[in-house]
């Protein structure tokens, strides 16, 4: 595996592979990588024939009180388990190399609507950071895949609803969310909780399953989503929400709508957990892979 930290010579490597036939995949990530995040670059191998990772921990998509000076910073095990899962190319851009301008120069890209619903309302400006910092992404490595997890559901939508909108030449695969034993969605946010919060963490994907049984039995959705919000607060959860929504996070009208999803997001001493799981069985598409024209 190569690593670069100039964003030239990446290019000009992307460029090589490229003339020589090859797709390029790109699975961007903030670091501390767990299995999860390994499966993705799995999935870009299978989409693509080289595989690009990048660690960037993005300023521009943390709140004033959020964890950013915190967040958990590992690039000599990320690189390790990237070269064993099959990644061809690790870049680790600087700030200066992501926002030449400095991050209040910026330009910034908003992705309207679907940004001021859920995650959007309880983290403003969020996904105004993750959209401009993955256009920047996108035009520095030039991938033709790119690959996110399932688990970040509304970033998924926001980066499909981007890409169309801006005509990338760019695949987007999504991935299936990587559960611990226990059901737990892996995220790097998980080594914040102690050992009493890791156990009650688990309880967020046992309410979305009941979630999903509830509706498929035919309950209402405000009492489905009044009652998962009210057994995460016995459980010692500060709920942000626990809601029933469209592919396109619209809200349902019936509980019975096909395509239906079920999200919580949720505080657990200092940390915040996110998960969703499929209303209907099987996996949910929530629109095609390809979402501007293949690249030529």
């Amino acid at each position: 595996m190569q690593t670069f930290v100039e964003s030239v010579a990446l290019r000009a490597q992307v460029s090589e592979w490229k003339r020589a036939g090859l797709r390029v995949g790109f699975v961007p990530t903030m670091g501390n990588l767990h299995a999860g995040h390994y499966s993705l670059v799995e999935l870009a191998r299978r989409h693509a024939d080289r595989v690009v990772a990048s660690v960037f921990v993005n300023p521009t998509q943390f709140g004033p009180n959020e964890d950013f000076s915190r967040y958990p910073r590992t690039p000599l095990a990320d690189a390790e388990g990237l070269a064993a899962h099959g990644c061809d190319a690790l870049f680790l851009p600087t700030v200066e190399t992501m926002y030449p301008f400095g991050v209040t120069g910026a330009v910034t890209i908003h992705v309207p609507g679907i940004t001021d619903v859920l995650e959007g309302a309880h983290r403003p400006g969020h996904f105004d950071g993750v959209a401009t910092v993955v256009a920047r992404l996108f035009n520095l490595v030039q991938p033709d895949v790119a690959v996110f997890g399932r688990k970040d559901y509304q970033q998924l939508q926001v980066i499909r609803h981007l890409v169309r909108d801006l005509a990338f030449p760019v695949r987007i695969v999504e991935g299936p969310t990587r559960r611990e034993a226990d059901g737990l969605a892996m995220s790097s946010r998980n080594q914040y909780l102690s050992p009493d919060e890791r156990a009650t963490a688990a309880r967020i994907h046992a309410v979305l399953q009941l979630m999903r049984e509830k509706l498929r039995s035919g309950r209402p959705l405000d009492e489905v989503e009044a009652k998962a919000a009210n057994q995460l607060r016995a459980a010692g959860f500060e709920v942000d929400y626990a809601v029933v929504r469209r592919a396109d996070l619209t809200v349902p009208v019936r509980g019975d709508e096909p395509g239906l999803i079920a999200l919580v997001a949720a505080r657990l001493g200092r940390t915040r957990l996110i998960d969703n799981v499929d209303v209907e069985d099987g996996p949910q598409d929530p629109g095609p892979e390809t979402d501007s024209p293949e690249p030529h």
